[in-house]
């Protein structure tokens, strides 16, 4: 394995994180010197964070430049899986840094802890959206800029973004972006990987700005509220820059997050159609038109359940310390209930209503959403609408062959034939994504019962944290719900989590790899 090379590639990698928390150091020492008290102790730690990462990105790129060597497999695997690992913790020194120079650390800032900080990168790294912390808008707006920047870059995968700037990888580009971009075959909407990389970010990017105008122009927030939730909206992350989440803003902000949420989870093949002029294909598309089926049928039954029920819709957002309610009316139960549809199915993990009180059957079709997640080629995390209806298809075919056995025809999802080996990789990915979602959750809860026993955890709540992490989604249920968050954690627990959000952005496999024997081995 060519050590060296992957060793120079991360190098780059310091370097990228570097540029952006230097451009966000600049953006807080102009706010300090216009007089923002705040920025006084966060703009000095993005400057000693990107100085970090330069100097490391370039020792790295100096000591070991030279050779071109084709990136291989292994090489490939072991770039994505450290990428993710070591990016986190240069993109947790600002949240450190900042709570020891403001003199937060000292009064038990959840950002006074390392590990803490690495959470909540790690979070905004993989389009997680869990965090730490408990008052939000205590933060300056410059450490909130930067939680959603990470988001945002994490959409597409930082490997992506190498991929489409850096000419250096030379062939084996395609091999990094087969194992960073989410789905089950990723297949390039351009001959060159480069080019697919790049039209991937111009559509992202160009989603990004149409989010920010409407936000900004339509919905009436500021500039700075705009973009920060553009970068989380579209990376289907769920970082916010308030307590409340989205549930502090009005109807036609919510809509328009919506709107955008079911656009970041549409695969983005679908968009370089679009600008194709084919249109016909995008609507033939058979995991598109399962994707709306989900989150329609869905959003149809929770809807019913909240009219049913009669109970009031709790809200995220407070006054005088008490959480606001609206009553369960048919324009409510549509507001609210398509929002956290969208929001779990996307698994975006913006919230606008406390759904840890709603009815058990809504909150079934929410967990049920949790682990599908959206399309295969977007920003979404979960199975995945592809992988769900290729298990779907395989079923129905074995099934009809119990009784059929004589009938042998091809498995077919819309006009494509699927071979054997992609579904036994879909069978496989299943089950392995479920069998370790079902070790996380036990695990939660050997730690906390051991090391953190006055929470008195229950499996409800552990259960969910591990499907909120592992399916990159946010919030769970009951202790980690809509209105909580993570900082209650042991620290075994929280560094178990960041373990699963890297497994499932990475889609499993990418990371468990990295610990086996064989691989090193070279067998």
């Amino acid at each position: 394995m060519n050590i060296r090379l992957v060793a120079r590639q991360l190098g780059l990698l310091t370097v990228v994180l570097s540029i952006m928390l230097l451009g966000i150091w600049i953006w807080s020492f102009a706010l300090t010197l216009m007089g923002d008290d705040a920025e006084h102790q966060a703009h000095g730690p993005f400057l000693i964070t990107a100085l970090i990462g330069f100097s490391i990105g370039g020792i790295l790129w100096f000591v070991l430049r030279g050779g071109h060597a084709p990136i291989g497999r292994r090489e490939s695997l072991l770039l994505v899986g450290t990428s993710w690992l070591i990016g986190a913790a240069l993109s947790a020194l600002p949240f450190l840094l900042w709570a020891y120079f403001s003199g937060n650390a000292q009064q038990n800032h959840p950002f006074g802890n390392f590990i803490n900080c690495y959470f909540e990168a790690m979070s905004g790294l993989t389009t997680t959206g869990s965090t730490v912390l408990s008052d939000i808008e205590a933060l300056p707006r410059s450490i909130l800029l930067w939680r959603s920047l990470i988001q945002w870059l994490g959409g597409l995968g930082i490997v992506v973004l190498f991929v489409a700037v850096l000419p250096t990888l030379g062939v084996g580009g395609k091999k990094l972006f087969r194992v960073e971009a989410p789905g089950p075959d990723p297949e390039g909407v351009r001959p060159q990987i480069r080019d697919t990389a790049r039209v991937l970010w111009f559509i992202y990017l160009g989603l990004t700005a149409a989010e920010i105008l409407c936000l900004k122009f339509i919905g009436g927030i500021s500039w700075f509220d705009s973009i920060c939730h553009t970068f989380t909206t579209l990376a289907t992350g769920g970082f916010s820059t308030l307590n409340a989440s989205i549930g502090e803003y009005n109807a036609t902000v919510q809509w328009i997050i919506t709107v955008f949420m079911i656009a970041a989870g549409i695969n983005f093949a679908l968009y370089f159609a679009l600008l194709r002029r084919r249109i016909r294909p995008v609507f033939r598309d058979t995991e598109f038109r399962f994707y709306l089926f989900l989150i329609t049928i869905s959003a149809i039954v929770i809807i019913t359940t909240l009219m049913a029920s009669g109970a009031p819709i709790v809200l995220t957002s407070q006054t005088e310390g008490m959480y606001d309610t609206v009553p369960a009316t048919l324009p409510n139960a549509i507001q609210y209930g398509l929002f956290t549809t969208v929001a779990c199915q996307t698994t975006t993990g913006f919230c606008t209503a406390d759904f840890n009180h709603w009815p058990f059957i809504a909150k079934v079709f929410l967990l049920t959403l949790m682990f599908v997640g959206g399309s295969a080629g977007s920003t979404t995390g979960g199975i995945k609408v592809a992988r769900i209806w290729i298990s779907i298809k395989v079923m129905i075919s074995e099934l009809e062959r119990v009784f059929r056995p004589q009938v042998v025809r091809p498995l077919k999802v819309g006009h494509t034939v699927i071979d054997n080996d992609l579904k036994l990789a879909t069978i496989t990915y299943v089950f392995g994504i479920v069998l370790i979602f079902a070790l996380g959750a036990v695990l939660i809860m050997v730690f906390e019962q051991w090391h953190n026993p006055a929470a008195n955890i229950d499996f409800t709540t552990a259960s969910t944290a591990s499907i909120a992490t592992l399916f990159n989604i946010g919030p769970g249920l009951e202790k980690v719900g809509a209105v909580c968050n993570f900082g209650w954690f042991s620290g075994y627990s929280k560094v178990l989590m960041c373990l699963l959000m890297a497994v499932g952005r990475l889609e499993v496999f990418a990371i468990i790899v990295l610990l086996s024997p064989r691989f090193w081995r070279g067998d």
